[in-house]
């Protein structure tokens, strides 16, 4: 995922969250507000519960992965995913199959 697709910025994080727009699953919590920029962006969160640095980073790179064969960046709200404890406990192609149905959830709100 290119790095003009994320979100970096812990002000940008704290202002797509503080709308209170989300929708959650087992695994995910995802918060989205409309977007600013010419393109839909995605920002990451992993919580120091969930492991150590080496695990929260092959998260990471799992979700980023998970992000770019999902989303359309062409898409009308920027998103932050939390990931949740339970996401440990689920192996890949389930939480690839979570996360496309919250996806879908919010394009059908939206």
């Amino acid at each position: 995922m290119k790095k003009t697709l994320r979100i970096r910025k812990s002000e940008e994080f704290l202002e797509i969250m503080n709308n209170k727009n989300f929708y959650v699953c087992p695994s995910f919590t995802l918060y989205i507000k409309p977007r600013k920029e010419d393109h839909a962006r995605i920002g990451l969160s992993v919580s120091k519960k969930l492991g150590k640095a080496h695990i929260r980073n092959k998260i990471k790179r799992q979700v980023r992965m998970m992000c770019q064969e999902i989303y359309d960046f062409h898409e009308e709200f920027d998103s932050v995913i939390l990931v949740r404890p339970l996401y440990l406990k689920e192996n890949y192609r389930n939480n690839k199959k979570l996360l496309e149905t919250l996806h879908k959830k919010v394009k059908i709100y939206r």
